[in-house]
């Protein structure tokens, strides 16, 4: 069976003015009832709580902080958003189940572990996960840059074969989509520099905007699998992606080999780093050739943090340039004990290694 994951985005779900927009939740959930009845397994990740919050409350909130408005909102309007849906579904005679998760949910192999089998088992049994970020109690340092970011997270953890992220534009542009010279880049493949194109400005009621996206699109596309981004506001959008090659979207061309279950999880763990390694040129020409090749403390030539073994650690080149990530097959201190010798095991284990 085909797995997909689904993002739905706080400007396709809410109106202007900041409340549900119940028409269009209904509509994509027929849609993925849809694809449900057509043989694919569907992870929704959702936004929308603290827009559906706001909306409930309709209070002057001047005197709470960034933090406790979001914290409030989102308490409130997660009820209201997970019930919605359960209501929308069951008219289809499907069950669903809501999972909050936090971005320090990831940090350790364990915990992400058992995320990923707790969805596992919700899939087998028929009940489709509704995802989203538990913002009553993440503070803003350890959230996730928006539920783009949240949803590039399971779809790897899922091993799932496609990406969907809807948002309130057709796609990526080549220029702004308000500019009618623009047009939608069809397709993107490995190493496209696009940086002439993404668009900065943020939603109305979201965390991220286009950069966010493409980033986040780039590192699913390279672990192999398909990322697409498309308009939610388009009628039947997910069934015209499935079923028309022609459906005006971004599709981001998946790497053929994909990578291992360990990898995905170091993939998306750099926020998580206790610390560094810089590597030579030579060791960097290695890591980058055609052979799969570890991290010796040779080409090793400055440690810094404190990290144990096992910790995840950032692989910079001699620019100071992010280049990787690791976990680490030692500590800080031994690390630097055989830092520049022959001699030694690995720092960091092929197998344990994922190269931006």
């Amino acid at each position: 069976m085909k797995r997909i994951v689904i993002k739905v985005g706080s400007n396709v779900l809410t109106r202007k003015d900041g409340t549900l927009d119940v028409t269009r939740m209904s509509a994509l959930v027929d849609q993925i009832a849809q694809l449900r009845l057509e043989g694919l397994e569907v992870i929704l990740v959702s936004s929308g709580a603290v827009a559906s919050g706001r909306s409930e409350m309709k209070l002057s909130s001047h005197h709470l902080d960034t933090t406790s408005q979001r914290q409030l909102f989102s308490a409130v309007g997660q009820v209201k958003l997970i019930n919605r849906y359960y209501e929308l579904f069951r008219d289809h005679g499907m069950v669903v189940g809501q999972v909050l998760t936090m971005k320090e949910n990831f940090s350790t192999r364990r915990h992400y572990l058992n995320q990923k089998n707790c969805m596992m088992v919700m899939l087998e049994n028929g009940v489709i996960p509704i995802v989203n970020e538990n913002d009553t109690i993440s503070v803003t340092e350890l959230m996730f840059t928006d539920n783009d970011e949240l949803s590039g997270l399971i779809a790897s953890m899922m091993d799932a074969d496609a990406l969907i992220i809807l948002s309130n534009i057709d796609g990526i542009y080549n220029g702004s989509p308000s500019d009618p010279t623009s047009h939608v880049i069809r397709e993107i493949g490995q190493r496209v520099d696009l940086s002439g194109y993404i668009q900065t400005a943020k939603s109305s009621f979201g965390r991220g905007g286009m950069l966010t996206k493409t980033s986040i699109a780039r590192k699913v596309a390279d672990e192999g699998i398909e990322v697409i981004i498309a308009n939610g506001k388009h009628e039947d959008i997910l069934l015209q992606l499935m079923h028309n090659p022609d459906t005006i979207c971004t599709r981001f061309v998946p790497k053929s080999k994909p990578i291992s279950g360990v990898k995905k999880w170091i993939a998306h763990s750099e926020g998580f780093a206790k610390g560094e390694i810089t590597i030579n040129d030579k060791a960097l020409e290695a890591l980058r050739g055609d052979n799969a090749v570890s991290i010796l403390p040779v080409g090793i030539i400055n440690v810094a943090g404190d990290f144990e073994k096992d910790d995840i650690i950032r692989i910079m080149d001699s620019k100071g340039n992010l280049i990787g990530v690791g976990k680490a097959n030692c500590t800080s201190v031994q690390a630097m004990a055989a830092m520049g010798k022959h001699a030694g095991r690995a720092v960091v284990h092929y197998d344990y290694l994922y190269m931006e």
